[in-house]
Order: C-alpha cells, then sequence, then structure tokens
C-alpha cells in the first residue's frame, strides 16, 4: 500500500514537472545565457572598478526614468568612492526638507546621509511620463528577477526589432528577454553614450556590464563582507577541526580504551 502511494505521488509530480516544463518551453521569452562574472567563486569579489563605472552609467542613464530608494550616498563610500567624492556627489542634488521655522519646506544641497531621490514624485507622476508603465526600483532588482545579473544585462542589450506577427503599440519597443517581448522602456544604452572618468571604452556591453555589477551590490552590499567572513570561519573551522582530531587520537582514546570492571565484596574475599 505504502509503495503503491509512493509511486503515484512521484507520478503526480512528474507529470507536474513535465506539464511546468511544457509551458515555460512555450512562453514568448527568451532566456538569458550565463555569462562569466567576476564575482562568481568562493574566493572571488566584485569588480570595484565596474562598480564605480556602474553608478556613472546609473547616475547619466537609469537616474532619469528608476529610483534606488533604498541606496544613501554614503553607502557608497569605501565601495565605490571616496568620502569627500560622495559629499561632492550629493551636493549635485537637491534634497527637499523641512518645515523650516515658518513651517514650509525648502530645497538644500544633498548631504552624504541622504537617500537618492527619486525621479519622479510619486507613481502616479511617474506612469504619466512613461505612457502608463512604472519604472520598476533598482535597488534589489538582481535579487527581484530570476538569474537576476544575466536578466538584465541581456534586456539591456537584446532590443532588436519585432520577428514577422508582432506589432507593437505606439511606445512600445520589442526585447526578447521581456516577458511577452513588448516593453515600455527604450533601448536605454548604445555605444559612447557617456564617456567614463576612468577611460573605459563605452560599449554597449560594457555600459551593460558595469550597471549589472553596480546593481548586483546594490541588491547584495555584504557581498564581500559575507565572503571574508566565510572564508575566516571555513580557516578556524579546519582548525578546530584537526586540533578535535588531534584530541580524540591522543587524549580521548586513553580513556575510550580504559576497561572498568566490577567486583562485588564477597568475589573478594
Amino acid at each position: 500500500m505504502v509503495s503503491c502511494l509512493g509511486v503515484a505521488v512521484g507520478g503526480v509530480g512528474a507529470l507536474i514537472y513535465s506539464l511546468e516544463q511544457s509551458v515555460k518551453a512555450f512562453e514568448l521569452i527568451a532566456h538569458p545565457p550565463h555569462y562569466p562574472w567576476s564575482w562568481e567563486g568562493f574566493v572571488n569579489s566584485l569588480d570595484h572598478a565596474s562598480m564605480r563605472r556602474g553608478w556613472e552609467v546609473y547616475k547619466n542613464v537609469c537616474s532619469a526614468c528608476h529610483s534606488l530608494k533604498f541606496v544613501a550616498f554614503r553607502h557608497l563610500i569605501n565601495v565605490t568612492h571616496t568620502e569627500d567624492e560622495v559629499k561632492a556627489i550629493a551636493e549635485e542634488y537637491q534634497i527637499k526638507d523641512g518645515p523650516d521655522d515658518k513651517g514650509e519646506y525648502f530645497m538644500r544641497p544633498g548631504k552624504a546621509s541622504d537617500y537618492i531621490p527619486n525621479p519622479y514624485p510619486n507613481e502616479e507622476a511617474a506612469r504619466a511620463a512613461n505612457n502608463g508603465a512604472y519604472p520598476p526600483d533598482l535597488s534589489y532588482i538582481i535579487n527581484g528577477r530570476h538569474n537576476g545579473e544575466n536578466y538584465v544585462f541581456s534586456l539591456l542589450t537584446g532590443f532588436c526589432d519585432p520577428p514577422a506577427g508582432i506589432s507593437l503599440r505606439e511606445g512600445q519597443y520589442f526585447n526578447p528577454y521581456f516577458p511577452g517581448g513588448a516593453i515600455g522602456m527604450a533601448p536605454p544604452l548604445y555605444d559612447e553614450v557617456i564617456e567614463f572618468e576612468d577611460g573605459t571604452p563605452a560599449t554597449t556591453s560594457q555600459l551593460a556590464k558595469d550597471i549589472s555589477t553596480f546593481l548586483m551590490w546594490t541588491s547584495n552590499p555584504e557581498h564581500d563582507e559575507r565572503k571574508y567572513l566565510s572564508i575566516k570561519t571555513l580557516a578556524v573551522g579546519i582548525i578546530l577541526i584537526a586540533g578535535c582530531y588531534w584530541m580524540k587520537r591522543h587524549k580521548w582514546t586513553t580513556v575510550k580504551s580504559t576497561k572498568l570492571a566490577f567486583i562485588p565484596k564477597n568475589k573478594q574475599q
């Protein structure tokens, strides 16, 4: 009875899995390939030079529509920029503050403690400026999308003409990596759209790689520290395991092999 029930459950599970895969196979979406990212591997960290360039891409391109509402300027300190550079970047923004002594709100230069301001005051304004589409916040976009970094890179570099039989509405563009293919975002990146401070050629793929790396950091700001602590934990663990093995072999073995015998008093006489 139990074996029959197990076979039935296994059969149902296999059927559900096959149906799920068949649905995926017929979805109008291209699955992004896997790219060799610099942070992959147990001891590899994020590329901080690429992250700095990624901030330039966000600041000059992406920030026109997308927010980073969970990232403060101070988070960039000693990650992509120095403290003085971050203060200078923050002062380029005007932050709404207040109320003052008269109960009125006012605009002031940004400070390192401020969060990066949104490009729109509210969701309705964002939709009105983008033909009804709402640009998502990018703070955790890598974690919020399946195959995150590969999806973002493929999406940014995957714009093309729609195939025959697919019509798009006004203000829509075709991208095979976006569900349904029709996306309300125009191709944001193209060669030399900006100039990097370090002189790196600003090709479309380089721009997409750098912004993907930067967004990987915003989604996982503890990435490097987590790997560093893992390496330290592993090193300490190896030492402790070796010590335990030595204690087991050279100290505990005498106790383990000790033979205890109980002899009643009447046997001793």
